[in-house]
């Protein structure tokens, strides 16, 4: 269990079903310049996990880096040796008064969980006592390994690249917040939940050999389609929660940022930055300029 503990980072779990692999660079990319005045800041989207053949990033993301004074991220990202972040997150994924998942969904779609997870060894009985959205989180994370495109995202390269150059770390939500989010996923509507994930499952590598070149070229209708859409159409519930709400919830905290002389570099999920109601629109409907880098 440790090891998968290990691999799932907050940020990824709230928004890890969709994102990965290529190796072409392009000129445009995922990077914007937002300005009001004579300041400005940059926001960029992020892939949660990323091979290391996509390593290294655009130029516009070491250009936006370097000309920036602190990073911020979604949370703070915890070490895989930080036991007293295990016990927390064990202790809010974990069902109470012996709950289980098997008394909440249908025998048929535990029957399909458990043959899904059986062809990684994994024994859904052991996990019985799991709540859906640590479930689910595995499934990802299990799933990229077996497609071989596993690996450290964007947000873990700056987290170690702003902790060596000495540059602030700011954080946009507490783990507390995200734990409580991955805790709460798919509440009163778990069988809709793992049914949808199972499916999506089938289609892991594929979505994500799609996704990764439209990041890097900041392809914004394409990213709506492979993203967006597809988590409105699937869950309008939990796409409200996990992107629209928090979205908004953002957007004070960055309006913040204009008033100090520190220079910002933004990185969210890719999710957060396209379609109806993302981040760049909301702030642009406040007068803020908008240019991609």
């Amino acid at each position: 269990m440790e090891h998968f503990i290990s691999k799932i980072k907050l940020n990824f779990v709230i928004f890890g079903l969709t994102i990965l692999f290529s190796n072409t660079v392009f000129s445009k990319t995922s990077v914007w310049k937002v300005s009001k005045n004579s300041n400005h800041i940059y926001i960029g989207g992020t892939i949660h996990i990323l091979p290391k053949s996509e390593f290294p990033l655009p130029d516009e993301f070491r250009e936006a880096y370097k000309n920036s004074d602190s990073i911020v991220l979604e949370t703070m990202l915890p070490s895989p040796t930080n036991t007293n972040f295990q016990i927390k997150l064990m202790q809010k994924v974990s069902y109470k008064n012996e709950q289980r998942l098997s008394k909440i969904i249908s025998p048929e779609t535990f029957k399909a969980l458990e043959k899904y997870l059986a062809d990684f060894s994994v024994n859904l009985t052991d996990l019985d006592g799991f709540k859906p959205g640590f479930i689910v989180s595995m499934m990802a994370v299990l799933e990229a390994k077996r497609a071989g495109i596993s690996g450290e995202g964007v947000d873990a390269y700056y987290n170690h690249l702003a902790a060596k150059d000495n540059k602030a770390l700011e954080f946009l939500e507490s783990m507390d917040f995200q734990l409580n989010l991955l805790a709460n996923m798919g509440l009163d509507d778990e069988e809709a939940l793992i049914q949808s994930t199972l499916s999506q499952m089938q289609e892991f590598k594929e979505i994500f050999l799609k996704v990764i070149p439209a990041w890097r070229n900041g392809n914004e209708q394409k990213l709506n389609t492979l993203i967006i859409q597809s988590m409105k159409d699937e869950n309008p519930a939990l796409f409200k929660t996990m992107i629209t709400n928090r979205n908004k919830n953002w957007i004070p905290l960055i309006e913040k940022m204009f008033t100090d002389q520190d220079r910002e570099f933004v990185l969210v999920g890719i999710g957060h930055l396209v379609g109806e109601g993302n981040v760049l629109s909301l702030l642009k409907n406040k007068g803020y300029q908008i240019t991609k880098l």
